[in-house]
């Protein structure tokens, strides 16, 4: 379709996202779905609107580089350390199973041993930038699962790499142009070092004094943030790793800063709208002509994908010591494969080594995962909830990783209010109860929020609000009040959503005290009331009547919709 200008192309691309984005908010899609199929339909298969290649992949790159960079931003090398061992074993353990089974799934459906290694190698990655945009969304790539499935996802980016040099490499000696494998190899993890080396330099010398000179300047500081990003994203992909592994390490050479915050912050809505454009391009680029004799295969392989992988990481996570709902929440991230597949599969046929068919197959897989898995991970905790009775076998009889991180400080002190969720509004909680002279105890599933308290002299303790056995075995005896300040996931009368299970879990062990539980809307107070809750808290109507309140200087009144006074 001829538009005259890339500006106007660009326009209706933009307009044409908004309309797909609408229709999938009607019919209740993730709107990463519907991105998706925009890409797809503005493709050249379908509409033909995306004709500005370069400019719509450029554009993506930059969202792409701002997304791992705000990722990187937010860590703490500490917790990096503490979950690499984690990391490393759950990311090689599954790409190494995966490959295997794979490898004899494409030979059983009748492809040959080099295009069964290739497929079998690419369904082995997982898109770390749809997985990091989902977690982030639904605000747990800060918990244990989100932190866990965050280092093995980065493992799979260098593996990625890597094999990918490796594969160049073999290429090279082929034409006769070079004759050392390992020299090539041993040469990029020295190039490799060398990053590391210079970021860890500027890690301990420059950041912090840079950050603080350019802080005068709110505009400045943003704009060296995202020069930042792009630039040492730049430095990767030259020196041969991928752009998202250097925009990565610029977000966590930023991390130990006091301004990480504040940049953060500002990033995020040009990180979303930049992404928009990684999604139109992701899903034009997908050839659908190519793919149209894979259908049979390409939904084996999927569901390969869609179960083993996730089965593949509770196993690893089980065996390491992890509860089975931690293990299914981080497996449920590797439940699709990657871009890097795509490109994985594209460098294959290059070199010769694979078929169009062959890549044709690895993109349908793609597309198939994607939006299935998107919906997994959307709606974890429901199908938790429903697939728990079965996934005992993924759990050792004392999960000893788990149980270290609650009994080194689970305090066997009684208190008179234990918090769960050390969030904005659970730790203000926390803060007004402890100004009481009450005796608080924090429970968090974020480390690092447990940590931040921990060190400012609060009892708290790492825990999940939607683990029966450990809320059992909390010191509840002469507790007053037990709230639970977590993000609400929606109801679910069937018991799925974690704030039920554990008002019912209180309940059913005979708690005496009274629980408050936080809502967004005033629908769920019912449903929450009902399994027992003695106090509904919607933190937004709450300050709202507040607020008016203190404007009118008329005493605030309760919303009638929900009693804010026990019963």
């Amino acid at each position: 379709m001829e538009f005259g200008t890339v500006f106007i192309e660009m326009s209706a691309m933009l307009l044409f996202a908004v309309a797909v984005g609408a229709a999938g908010l009607l019919l209740k899609q993730p709107l990463i779905v519907s991105f998706l199929a925009a890409g797809v339909l503005a493709g050249p298969a379908v509409l033909g609107l995306v004709e500005s290649t370069e400019q719509v992949h450029l554009l993506a790159e930059f969202g792409v580089a701002l997304l791992l960079f705000v990722v990187g931003l937010k860590l703490d090398l500490g917790l990096i350390r503490s979950i690499g061992k984690v990391a490393l074993v759950t990311g090689l353990g599954q790409v190494l199973f995966t490959s295997v089974i794979g490898f004899f799934l494409c030979l059983g459906m009748g492809y040959s041993a080099v295009a069964s290694l290739y497929i079998a190698v690419a369904l082995t990655f997982s898109s770390t930038i749809i997985i990091v945009k989902l977690l982030s969304d639904k605000r747990e790539i800060d918990a244990l699962h989100g932190r866990v499935a965050l280092g093995f996802l980065i493992v799979q980016d260098v593996v990625v790499v890597l094999v990918m040099v490796v594969l160049s490499s073999m290429d090279v000696g082929a034409t006769g142009e070079g004759d050392s494998l390992v020299l090539g190899v041993a040469f990029m993890v020295l190039k490799g070092a060398l990053l590391i080396g210079a970021l860890g330099v500027f890690i301990r010398w420059l950041a912090e004094p840079l950050m603080r000179r350019l802080a005068r300047s709110t505009e400045l500081i943003v704009l060296f943030a995202v020069a930042w990003a792009v630039a040492v994203a730049s430095v990767g992909d030259w020196m041969g790793f991928s752009k998202e592994m250097g925009a990565f390490l610029a977000g966590v050479s930023l991390a130990t800063t006091q301004y990480r915050e504040v940049v953060a912050a500002r990033l995020v809505s040009l990180r979303d709208f930049l992404l928009l454009f990684f999604f139109l391009d992701m899903g034009s680029r997908m050839d659908l002509a190519a793919i149209g004799d894979q259908i049979l295969p390409a939904i084996g392989l999927s569901l390969f994908v869609l179960i083993g992988n996730p089965l593949i990481v509770m196993v690893i996570m089980g065996v390491m010591g992890y509860r089975k709902r931690t293990g299914f929440l981080a497996g449920l991230t590797v439940a699709q494969i990657s871009e890097f597949s795509l490109i994985f599969a594209a460098l294959g046929l290059s070199l010769g080594h694979i078929t169009g068919a062959d890549a044709g197959l690895v993109t349908l897989v793609g597309l198939i995962t994607i939006g299935l898995s998107t919906y997994m991970i959307l709606y974890s905790y429901p199908l938790y909830g429903a697939l728990e009775p079965f996934l005992g076998i993924f759990e050792r009889r004392k999960p000893f990783r788990e149980l270290a991180m609650e009994d080194e400080a689970v305090p066997k002190d009684q208190f008179d209010a234990v918090v769960f969720g050390l969030g904005r509004f659970g730790s203000n909680i926390a803060r007004g109860l402890r100004q009481q002279g009450w005796n608080v105890l924090g429970v968090d599933f974020d480390p690092e929020a447990v940590l931040h308290q921990q060190r400012q002299g609060h009892p708290t303790v790492f825990g999940d609000v939607g683990d029966p056995e450990f809320v059992k075995s909390l010191p509840l005896t002469k507790a007053q009040w037990v709230v639970a300040a977590i993000p609400v996931r929606g109801t679910d009368t069937s018991g799925a959503d974690p704030l039920l299970a554990f008002v019912r879990t209180l309940t059913e062990e005979g708690y005496e005290g009274r629980v408050a539980v936080t809502a967004q809307h005033p629908s769920e107070a019912a449903v929450f009331k009902e399994a027992g809750a003695d106090l509904v808290l919607l933190p937004f109507a709450d300050a709202a009547h507040y607020a008016v309140g203190k404007m009118t200087g008329v005493p605030a009144r309760s919303p009638e919709h929900v009693p804010l006074h026990s019963a």
